[in-house]
Order: structure tokens, then C-alpha cells, then sequence
């Protein structure tokens, strides 16, 4: 059968044959046993409904397996045979455009080479999810190849509903992940949930179909980074010969080495996984690999006295770098860390002082063992940085739960007020302040014709309208601009693609909508073929996290969601291709709730009618938020939205003098 046949058969007519799993994936790690006996018997139910009865005597010793094996069912019988990567839109079977580019950025999140255990559906984060298993991947490319432009497909945590009548006007999917009823969203609810094949953590940008690899997060990183090291360098001091010094090598976290390169500094970042961590030095996103101790010391100290630009994996836990770096008089500049620890007790975060195959095996065998040493692990981690910030260490949170869950593990990361964390979140210290509340984020696209000279187009008409944009940016947004003229300028020669022929640079309302309607001009002139629009979830308006994404909101609002629901719902009628909205993503299930979009351009007016629309509301949603939040730079940014756009109205929060409220009998 052709590739598109293959689509288009959905579920085969005729029961494949079993297949054994690649003896050299990277497998996601076998998940907790938390089911009862009745409620595996549950999970088998549940998974054959998918087949035809004639089927489920051979088919359900085989989901029993899985199920014992791995803690879950996930069908890799039924994956499909032919390459997953994201091909040219037009070799996808579809009635209509919109459904074919959905189709393209699904296979591109399940890219071996962008996907972290692409056997399982997992594209990062440990357990970021596309699908639960392979019989969804197979309905919903089906699906999408029979639909037309207006009808609607409406997805369950990666279980395809159905196609429903809707109008062209409508968004073609609408996605929804791990969303929960509120006292039923624990980390052990994602266990059993997800066990039962009724619901899936789809991460931030895995279970929306908008993952492009590392990339998607270099940039952020990046700005991070360099922005961190303009905290605490001199004005015009280099960062050569500074260290970085953070953990993990995932799909995520994988990007932390190409981003320090870029920040030009020395980027030490530590990896359990052997595998991930080869993986991103074939790819070009580490330049060097160390796996003893005293070598990786003798190795930086040289970097340091060179002032040289490198980044270097070290395979091993990072407990053991910091404590080491101390020992032996390393001043480390900057610390983070972006292990997936919110997924801590399922190898999102590995102990110090055993093997990775022996960890491994605990948490398989001895879950409860695995969470101790991993609760010990953290407040020794949690004891070294400490040391490293009282000699002048800058150490903050990169989102990743590190903090959090240090605190629920008894180590030293409090603050005197016993109520905040004693290290700031990288949003409350840098991209917050600087970018969110200005309205500046992580502004992505995807060339659907999979030519690499038009990405290059694309690089060139974006750097163009910055340019023009920067001549007349109050200096408020001067250095942002700046940033990411020079960002997209040297993109290519970075070596940033993997999968798709994707890109990524931030921007506010104003330059996302101008650098839209260019390509959108660009297509209908063929220059270019048809473009994806998205952004990471990690963004303005898209995430309600009171950790990471809103830790800079202090209105005691950080807790509530109310802007990530009315960011998915707004974007779904104003012109999104397809919508999501996820329970979890970042810092963890039960912790954040986030939305993303996707929109196709293809040259027509239509198109340009829905990115104005949608991107003005996608971003001025959250800045009109983080003004009622009394966030002075938020403030700025939506007055001056106004001014340019007459129909926007948003209600401004009058502030109180301190006075008033401190002398007061409360």
C-alpha cells in the first residue's frame, strides 16, 4: 500500500502482524502498577474497543503484556510502517488544506528524530504525548484525510471523538488534554487515568501538534541565558569563559548547550541518560561528551582560562557536578535546572549515587524506595546550590518544578517568609519583566512545503519587518528587537532544524502580525508555499502557571486560570486552524493549565483576515491581565496597543498608595 492509502485505511481491514520493539529505542520508562486487578481488566476493555470483536481473543493476551510490562497499552503492533516525519503538505491525503497541514505537524511530533520515545507516542518531557497509543494516531490521520473545511474534529486526550458538522469559520480541531475534574488531578490520577487509556498529559506544544524540536525552546533559553548573564556581568563584559551549569538533555532541556553557544558562554550540563545525551551530540546541540568527573573539572578549568564559547555534556547527575565544582573552586556564574521534574517519581529526575539502569528498575520494582531517593537527591541538590549562591552563584528556576518540589522534599529552598522560594523563577526575574508583560513570546512557524529555501525566505522577510518595526519601538522594547533581529539574522548558520523546516523568534502582537501578513503575501505571490502558524504555550496570554509562565503576577491571581481558558476560546473564533487546552504542560499535572493554536496561511485574503484577528487577541489577552495586575510594563504595553487599535478597550487598574493600606486595623 502507498503512504496515503495507508492513511486513509485508518484501522487495517486485516490484523497486522505482532512486531518486537527496536532493540535500540530510547524507551520511556515503565510506568507505576497503580491499577487493581478489576480495573486492568478496565484498561483492556477500553483498548479493544478500538478493534473488531474477531480480534480481541489474540489482541488482549498482548494489551495484558503491555500492560504488565510497560504500565500501559500502547498498541505498537498497530504502528504504522512507513516513515513518520513531516512530508511536503501536498503528499498528504486530504479534502482540504487545513486537515493536510494538521496531518504534517502530527507526524512531525512523533520524528524519531525530534521525539524523545516515539515508540510510545512520547514527544518530551518524559511523557508529552501526541496520542496514548497507536490505534488514535491511525483514526485521527483517517479522520483528517476525510474532512472537510466545514467540519470539525473534536479530540479527547488523544482520542479521536469524531468529525462533527461545524462551518468553515470554525476551527477543523479542537484538542483537549488531561482535563479533569479539579479534586481528581494528582499526579497518581494521571497514573490511573492515563493507565486506563481514558486521558494523557500532553505537555505543552506534544499533545497540540506544535513541537518543532530543541528549537522551539533554544530561543527562549537564549534569551534567558543572555539576559541572566546581563544581571550579573558589567555593562559590556563578555560572557566568554563564564559557566552555565544546569541538567537534562530531553526534548526540552536538549536545547540548554546550543542556547549557551549562542550566549556565548561555557554551558556544563548534566544528563543521567546515556542515550539522550549521544543523541544530542550526533545532532549537533552539545559539542562535547564527558563521563568521568575529573576529566570534565580538567576540562572546564581549561575553557575558563581560554575564555572559550562550549558546551559540554557531562553523563552523570548533577548533584555530583555541583558538588564537585565546589570542592574544587569552580565558580559557576549562572545555575538552572531543567530535568522533568514534574514528572518526578517516573524519570523525570533520577537519584544521585546509583546507576540509570538501576534506577530504572526502581521505579518498576521499588516505587516508593525510587521517591526517597529522589526526595534525599533533591535536598542534596538543593544544599549544593546554596553553597554556590553565597559565593555570588545567580541560581533561578527554570520552570521545571525544581524548587517545588525541593520544598516538598524538605531541602533549603524557602525563603524567610517560610511562604516563597528563596531563588526567583526565570519568568519572575527575566522574561516576565522583559518580554511577557510587553507582550513579547515565542512566535513559531513551519514551512509546509518542506524546501528549505523557503525557510530561508521566510528568515529574510522576518528579519525585514523587525527591522522596519525597530525604527519606530518606543525604548521600552529596543533591546527585545534587537535581540531577536540578531536571533533570526544568524538562525540558519545556528543549525536549529530538526524535523520540519521550522522557525522561531519572539515578537509582540505588532510583529507577529506584520511578519504574518508578509508571508501571507509572500505565498499568494508563490514565493513561498503555505506556512504554519503557532507559537510554544510558554507564553503571553496562553498559560495560567502560577510557578512559571504567571509567577510574576502578585495580585493573588496566579492560581486561577481564567486567561488560558478565555485565550483558547477566544482564539477558536477569531480564526485558529485548530485549538488546544491542556491540564499540565511544564511544571507538572495538577499545576498549570495551557493553550495553544495553530493557523495555516495560504495566501488568501481569509488568511489574512484570521491572523489579524487572532494574533491581536492571542497576545493583548495576557497583557491586558498582567496590566489588571498592576504590572507596570504590561500597563505600558496595553496603553499602547490602544492607541493603535481604536475597538480595543481593556479595563486599567488604578493603584493604591502604600500608606493607605499600612496604617490600617486589619
Amino acid at each position: 500500500m502507498t503512504f496515503q492509502q495507508q492513511i486513509k485505511q485508518g484501522i487495517p481491514a486485516e490484523l497486522p502482524a505482532a512486531k518486537p520493539y527496536p532493540a535500540d529505542a530510547n524507551r520511556a520508562p515503565k510506568r507505576k502498577d497503580i491499577l487493581t486487578k478489576a480495573e486492568k481488566q478496565l484498561a483492556l476493555r477500553n483498548a479493544l474497543r478500538y478493534f473488531p470483536k474477531a480480534w480481541h481473543s489474540e489482541l488482549a493476551p498482548e494489551f495484558a503484556k503491555e500492560l504488565n510490562d510497560y504500565g500501559r497499552i500502547y498498541m505498537y503492533r498497530f504502528k504504522p510502517d512507513y516513515e513518520l516525519k513531516a512530508r511536503p503538505i501536498t503528499e498528504y491525503p486530504a479534502n482540504c488544506q487545513q486537515a493536510a497541514a494538521i496531518m504534517l505537524m502530527i507526524d512531525n511530533n512523533l520524528d524519531p528524530a525530534v521525539a524523545q520515545h516515539p515508540q510510545e507516542l512520547i514527544t518530551y518531557g518524559g511523557n508529552g504525548a501526541v496520542f496514548q497509543n497507536w490505534a488514535q494516531y491511525r483514526l485521527t490521520m483517517q479522520y483528517l484525510s476525510e474532512m472537510e473545511s466545514d467540519q470539525t474534529l473534536h479530540m479527547y486526550s488523544g482520542h479521536p471523538m469524531g468529525l462533527f458538522p461545524s462551518s468553515v469559520e470554525a476551527p477543523r480541531v479542537v484538542v483537549t488534554n488531561g482535563m479533569m475534574i479539579p479534586n481528581y488531578s494528582k499526579p497518581d490520577d494521571w497514573e490511573r487515568f492515563n493507565a486506563l487509556g481514558v486521558t494523557q498529559y500532553g505537555q505543552m506544544t506534544a499533545g497540540s501538534y506544535m513541537y518543532i524540536g530543541p528549537q522551539g525552546i533554544v530561543h527562549g533559553t537564549t534569551i534567558t541565558v543572555m539576559n541572566a548573564f546581563r544581571k550579573v556581568l558589567q555593562k559590556g563584559e563578555s560572557a566568554k569563559g563564564k559557566i552555565f551549569l544546569t541538567a537534562g538533555l530531553g526534548g526540552m532541556s536538549g536545547a540548554q548547550p546550543k542556547a549557551g553557544n549562542i550566549a556565548g558562554c561555557i554551558t556544563v550540563c548534566a544528563e543521567v541518560n546515556p542515550k539522550a545525551a549521544t543523541k544530542r551530540h550526533q545532532q549537533g546541540w552539545v559539542d562535547e561528551l564527558i563521563d568521568n568527573m575529573d576529566a570534565l573539572i580538567a576540562r572546564v578549568k581549561q575553557a575558563q582560562a581560554s575564555e572559550e564559547v562550549v558546551s559540554i555534556a557531562y553523563i552523570g547527575n548533577v548533584v555530583d557536578v555541583w558538588e564537585s565544582f565546589y570542592q574544587s573552586d569552580i565558580f559557576v556564574h549562572l545555575g538552572s535546572d531543567q530535568t522533568s521534574l514534574h514528572n518526578p517519581w517516573s524519570g523525570g529526575y533520577y537519584p544521585v549515587g546509583i546507576s540509570y539502569d538501576e534506577a530504572n528498575r526502581l521505579i518498576r520494582d521499588e516505587p516508593e524506595l525510587f521517591k526517597a531517593k529522589v526526595q534525599a537527591t533533591l535536598k542534596r541538590h538543593a544544599d549544593a546550590v546554596n553553597k554556590h549562591t553565597a559565593k555570588g552563584t545567580y541560581f533561578f528556576d527554570y520552570g521545571n518544578a525544581f524548587l517545588l518540589e525541593a520544598s516538598r522534599a524538605g531541602g533549603a529552598v524557602m525563603a524567610d517568609n517560610g511562604i516563597d522560594f528563596k531563588y526567583p523563577s526565570y519568568v519572575q526575574d527575566i522574561l516576565g519583566p522583559m518580554c511577557f508583560d510587553y507582550g513579547f513570546g515565542p512566535f513559531r512557524w513551519v514551512c509546509t512545503s518542506g524546501k528549505p529555501e523557503d525557510l530561508d525566505k521566510t528568515d529574510a522577510i522576518a528579519a525585514q519587518v523587525l527591522e522596519r518595526i525597530m525604527v519606530e519601538a518606543p525604548e521600552e522594547i529596543q533591546q527585545q528587537m534587537q535581540d531577536n533581529i540578531t536571533w533570526i539574522k544568524d538562525a540558519k548558520q545556528n543549525k536549529l532544524v530538526v524535523g520540519s523546516q521550522a522557525r522561531i523568534l519572539y515578537a509582540d502582537a505588532q510583529g507577529r502580525m506584520e511578519i504574518a501578513a508578509a508571508f501571507n503575501a509572500a505565498i499568494a505571490r508563490g514565493e513561498i508555499g503555505p506556512v504554519v502558524l503557532g507559537r510554544d504555550h510558554h507564553d503571553v496570554s496562553g498559560t495560567d502557571s502560577p510557578f512559571r509562565e504567571t509567577s510574576n503576577i502578585y495580585d493573588g491571581s496566579r492560581f486561577t486560570a481564567d486567561m488560558a481558558i478565555h485565550n483558547v476560546i477566544g482564539d477558536s473564533f477569531r480564526g485558529a486552524t485548530w485549538v488546544s487546552i491542556h491540564n499540565g504542560g511544564g511544571v507538572g499535572w495538577g499545576e498549570v493549565i495551557n493553550g495553544g493554536f495553530g493557523l495555516l496561511l495560504d495566501g488568501t485574503s481569509d488568511a489574512e483576515r484570521r491572523l489579524k484577528s487572532m494574533l491581536l487577541f492571542d497576545v493583548n489577552n495576557g497583557i491586558a491581565r498582567r496590566s489588571w495586575a498592576r504590572n507596570a510594563e504590561a500597563d505600558f504595553a496595553i496603553k499602547r496597543e490602544m492607541a493603535r487599535t481604536p475597538k480595543l478597550k481593556v479595563t486599567l487598574a488604578n493603584r493604591v498608595d502604600d500608606e493607605i493600606i499600612a496604617g490600617l486595623a486589619l
